[in-house]
Order: C-alpha cells, then structure tokens, then sequence
C-alpha cells in the first residue's frame, strides 16, 4: 500500500512540474522559437522585455500599462494573395453566394478583382459597397458565414485554408507578450465583427472586446428606418447588420479609436504599411513609458508573395522614423508552417 501510494504521488508531482515548465499546453513557453536568433527585432524584443516586466529598472512598466497594438493584415495574417482576407470575403458574397442578391456594382467591382486582379481604391464607395453586402443578416449568419470561408483552401499556396492565414512567428510574439501580462489589442482596418472568428480560431486567449477594427452600423431586425435614439430594443428583437459604413480603422483613426476604446497609450505597436504609421508614432513618442515599435517587411519572395520595392520603402522609413524593421525573409524560420508550401 505504501508503495502504490508512493508511486502515485511521484506521478503526480512529475504533473505538476510539466505543467508548471508548459503551462498545461495553452501556450508555448518557448521564447520566439520560431525566430532565428541574430534577428534583431527579436533581441531588441527580449531586452525591451527583461527590462519593463523588472521592477527595480527604471523603465518597468505596471501590468496596467502594459499595452500592446497590433495591425492585423500583413502583421499577423497573408495580406494580398490574391487580396485582403475581407475583400475575398465580399467577393465570395458577391459572386458565390445564392442567397445574395448583388447589385450591378457589386458584381462589376468583384469580378474585376477576382478576374483580372483589379482592386478598386480604398475610399467611401467601396466600404459602402462592402457593408451594403452583409446588410440584414444576424450577427451569428455573418458569423457562420465567415466560419464556413475559412474552410476554403488559401488561392496561392498548399495545405493552407482561408482560415489558417497567421504568421506563425508573429503568433508567438502575441503569446510571448501574453505570458509577460500584456493585454494585447488587434487593431485592424478590417471590419472588427468580421475578425472576431479569426481570432476565435488562432488566437483564442484574445478576448472580441480586444478587437479594434473598422466599423458598420448594427440596428434591431424590427428597427426599420427608425433612428436608434426613437427606438427601444423589445422582446423578440435580433441584432443584424444595418449595412451602413461608419469608420475605416487606418491611419488617424486608429490613434483616435485607441484613444477611445483602450484610454492608455500603448507601449508596443506592430504594423507593416503606413496606414500603421500613425498607431505606431502614437506609441512611440512622447510616451512616460520605454516604447517599441515593429514595422514588417514583406521581403519573403520565396515562401511569400513578397514585394521588394515596398519592403525597402519601409525600411527606409523605419530608418526615419525610429522603427524597428521585422524581415520577414531573414528573421524567421518558418512563415505559415513547414508543411504550407506557396505554388
């Protein structure tokens, strides 16, 4: 008896100790593994780390202060082959959705995308072209509707869905910040009810009230026409998308939303293009708090559909602007996973 009692509390305690070394398997506790190890965005990371989370450095910084900022397309997902995550979305509704019936517009703007590679320029028109397509379906149709794209295979590349479209190195960078008690926000030009599934699949310890994102209205299904101060939410009553546009989240408006939603000034921002610049400056600078910001280059034309001429464009205005450069091409191992291959 005494031994059967021994060998189970060894059992035990071995356990106890892999949880402690694991986390239990919720998040890896490798520190950026999948990041080479001269790569100077990661040793700048870890010597910004070591330093904020001491508490007898001069720059440490409370846990409440701890705020991070991440763009979403091109810093943490597959940007533009063939086109944003959200605008293949639309093309699907669009085009390949029964349900749906598009306007002439909407078929002309689709169908010279996915035909001919021609995107219409981001202005007013083409959010509210992509709002007016998702108008009147509940939150939980768009859900399931996202859900269902997901599945599809990723155009451009092998063993890869729409919905499995993450930087594997920049996962780890959200965990790594995660386990370091940073409450870490995505602050997408996409619309933030349409990211949450994405999340919900890839980084599930990311709340949907940490998704900052472009906006369109949301009304009572027995609204009507009536403006939301005249109407009182009644018995029976559904969320639905009201399929009016009402801010895209770039450039400016990422620092005002910010400002709104989170209140504190960030201390970490990642992007990859200048529609970040703004979020990436507001962490920057004049902050009481040591601050970092990352910038990607898309300079990967191996595992990547990477663009050189943009990729030295950032680089060049990391260089003026005190951003740390990321090389997608030099600094990490892997980009979608070994097995994910690009035709």
């Amino acid at each position: 008896m005494k031994k059967y009692y021994t060998k189970h509390f060894l059992l035990f305690l071995c356990i106890l100790i892999t949880c402690l070394l694991t986390g239990c398997g919720q998040i890896k506790k490798d520190n950026l593994s999948l990041w080479n190890d001269e790569a100077p965005a990661k040793k700048a990371l870890i010597s910004y780390m070591k330093d904020v989370t001491n508490k007898k450095s001069e720059n440490f910084v409370p846990v409440e202060n701890r705020i991070a900022v991440f763009d979403l397309d091109g810093t943490l997902i597959l940007e533009t082959d063939p086109s944003y995550f959200d605008w293949a979305l639309f093309e699907h509704r669009v085009l390949d959705d029964k349900n749906y019936k598009a306007t002439k517009e909407q078929i002309a703007a689709a169908k010279a995308s996915r035909e001919r590679g021609i995107f219409p320029e981001l202005n007013a028109n083409r959010e509210k072209m992509v709002s007016e397509a998702y108008r009147g379906m509940t939150l939980e149709e768009f859900y399931s509707f996202i859900r269902n794209f997901m599945q599809q295979e990723q155009p451009g590349f092998i063993n890869m869905k729409r919905g499995d479209i993450f930087y594997k190195p920049m996962v780890e960078v959200v965990e790594y910040l995660v386990k370091n008690k940073f409450t870490v926000y995505i602050c997408s030009g996409s619309d933030r009810i349409m990211v949450r599934p994405l999340i919900e699949k890839n980084l599930p310890y990311i709340q949907p009230k940490q998704i900052i994102g472009s906006d369109s209205t949301i009304v009572a299904n027995q609204q009507g026409e009536t403006d939301g101060l005249s109407y009182t939410f009644k018995k029976g009553d559904k969320l639905i998308l009201g399929g009016k546009n009402l801010v895209k989240n770039l450039q400016m408006n990422k620092v005002a939303i910010i400002a709104r939603e989170i209140g504190v000034q960030p201390v970490l921002a990642f992007g990859n293009t200048f529609s970040d610049a703004s979020m990436i400056n507001y962490t920057i600078y004049n902050n009481k708090y040591k601050a970092l910001g990352f910038m990607l280059m898309c300079d990967d034309l191996a595992r990547e559909y990477g663009n050189m001429q943009k990729a030295e464009k950032m680089r060049a205005a990391s260089a003026e602007y005190g951003w740390i450069p990321v090389s997608m091409r030099d600094d990490w191992k892997t980009i979608y996973g070994d097995n994910v291959k690009r035709r």
